[in-house]
């Protein structure tokens, strides 16, 4: 039997309180998913389009750019 103990990304402490009362470890029949793949840095594209706001409007536009010229 594996004890499994998560924590979020930018949690300081364990996500013990988030656990049943009195639940110390999670065990297999308690995990619902699985991790398929790592993407790092993913998360600062959001941070850049707030930090920059014309990077968010310049991307809109391209995305939207991309809707209207589709051949579909």
């Amino acid at each position: 039997q594996i004890d499994v103990l998560t924590k979020g990304d930018n949690n300081y402490g364990d996500d013990r309180v988030l656990y049943a009362k009195n639940q110390q470890w999670l065990h297999k029949e308690h995990i619902m998913g699985r991790a398929a793949g790592y993407l790092p840095y993913v998360g600062m594209v959001t941070i850049l389009m707030n930090d920059y706001p014309y990077i968010k409007y310049l991307l809109i536009g391209v995305l939207g750019l991309l809707v209207v010229t589709s051949k579909e």
